[in-house]
């Protein structure tokens, strides 16, 4: 038969392939459907299959076990197979999924899942990530990497709307970007390379070139042995550097309106999924009525001192005392946010700036969120003789930082930056219970799969 003589009911015979929250707008239509299953109701004389799609909404199938072919695929079937079906759609007022469900016409079963699951919600955090893929089938985890897509967005967005521009950065490395501690050695034809840290060095570079303000969302590694729930030994760092700025507050300014932008942003495309998955968790945008709190290495160790933890005049803040100094702020209604300013040169890189009036005490910064330290910046020391100086000071290798050191020789402007834990930020969000649920494969010490 041509498709010219083809009846009415033939040529529109192939039914509408759909997605669940359209099936209400289809009642007495034939459409099809795919998805996940996630449960069958086996009963006497009628089956009842709830259907799941990739964003973890559902609805109901029905089939009479009458029709004894489809019923015995229907009895076969173990959760989480994935299928196809097609069927007439009906309305049934006391079906919770939208009052309305498919009458089956046939099912197609695309793949079989084990009739065992290795893993469920009660699992422990290591099982569900030997089984990651499965995990991430709960909605709960689908959410943070919506929110960090979100959150992605809109840190792009205020960047470019602030003219600055993107780049990418070798993850293969000469010389060490910091210290040679916590690298990872590759081999590298006759020689050996290194897996980058940190893009500091390469940002910096964009400074000499002229570049001014730039970016970079990329992985950085360490070799740090360590288990807690913070560290990992392959993340997301989110990198910013800035060009003739006046000190440090220009780098903490940017960041106060880059994060509440991010956050607003958040809170209007997630808020109400977010409270929804996270019971009731509510997206906290910073505001005027709560700028950042802004307090010295040597004021925090005074606050901290009151709560009887001690730490010596050049040490780094430790876990305990992040938290505590949160709490300190969060208790006065100061919000989440507090950078912590002036860190003893002891506990910071070499080409942190220190003030001239102040030797040994750096333009450094850290911001903590929440009792967890996101983020790491300084203003940079340009001035060449200085910062040789000061890498020799550390006892570093200066003829393995010829190359950083050339980027100083030919004019570069006064500039800093920072570097932005990702899945920090994530984890202290949405309260997770370690980085290792904000990444979508977590790397430590013993983990290197899936």
């Amino acid at each position: 038969m041509s498709d010219a003589t083809k009846t009415h009911s033939e040529s529109n015979s192939k039914p509408n392939r759909i997605e669940i929250p359209a099936v209400g707008d289809h009642v007495g239509q034939t459409i099809e459907l795919e998805g996940w299953v996630d449960a069958v109701r086996d009963q006497k004389a009628v089956q009842f299959v709830i259907l799941r799609d990739s964003r973890h909404r559902k609805i109901q199938l029905v089939n009479p076990t009458s029709n004894t072919e489809l019923a015995a695929i229907i009895s076969a079937l173990n959760a989480e197979s994935t299928v196809r079906v097609r069927g007439t759609v009906a309305e049934n007022p006391i079906v919770k999924l939208g009052g309305v469900e498919v009458k089956l016409d046939s099912l197609e079963v695309l793949s079989t899942a084990g009739e065992n699951l290795p893993m469920d919600e009660q699992s422990g955090l290591d099982i569900r990530l030997d089984w990651r893929y499965l995990d991430l089938r709960d909605p709960r985890k689908r959410l943070i990497f919506e929110v960090n897509t979100v959150v992605q967005a809109a840190m792009r967005e205020y960047w470019l709307r602030e003219g600055f521009i993107e780049i990418h950065t070798p993850k293969l490395m000469e010389t060490a970007s910091e210290t040679k501690a916590e690298l990872f050695e590759v081999p590298y034809f006759d020689r050996t390379a290194y897996l980058a840290q940190s893009p500091q060095f390469y940002k910096q570079m964009a400074m000499a070139a002229g570049f001014d303000r730039i970016f970079e969302i990329g992985e950085v590694f360490r070799a740090d042995p360590s288990f807690t729930t913070r560290h990992a030994t392959e993340y997301t760092s989110v990198d910013t550097e800035i060009g003739w700025i006046d000190g440090p507050e220009d780098v903490m300014d940017f960041m106060e309106g880059w994060l509440g932008f991010v956050l607003g942003a958040l809170r209007d495309k997630c808020g109400p999924r977010i409270a929804e998955l996270y019971d009731g968790l509510e997206v906290v945008v910073p505001g005027p009525e709560t700028p950042f709190v802004r307090v010295t290495h040597a004021e925090a160790l005074q606050i901290l001192d009151k709560y009887d933890h001690k730490l010596g005049q050049h040490d780094d803040l430790d876990p305990e005392g992040e938290r505590k100094l949160s709490e300190h702020f969060t208790a006065e209604g100061k919000g989440d946010f507090v950078f912590v300013t002036d860190y003893p040169a002891g506990v910071r890189a070499f080409y942190h700036m220190q003030y001239d009036d102040r030797p040994g005490i750096t333009k450094g910064f850290d911001l903590l969120y929440r009792g967890l330290e996101i983020t790491t910046g300084a203003q940079r020391e340009h001035r060449l003789e200085v910062l040789e100086a000061q890498a020799k000071a550390r006892g570093l290798d200066v003829a393995h930082l010829q190359h950083y050191f050339d980027f100083f020789r030919y004019g570069i402007p006064p500039h800093g930056g920072f570097g932005f834990g990702s899945e920090r930020f994530l984890m202290k969000l949405l309260g997770l219970e370690s980085v290792r649920e904000a990444m979508y494969l977590f790397r430590g010490p013993n983990r290197l799969s899936p």
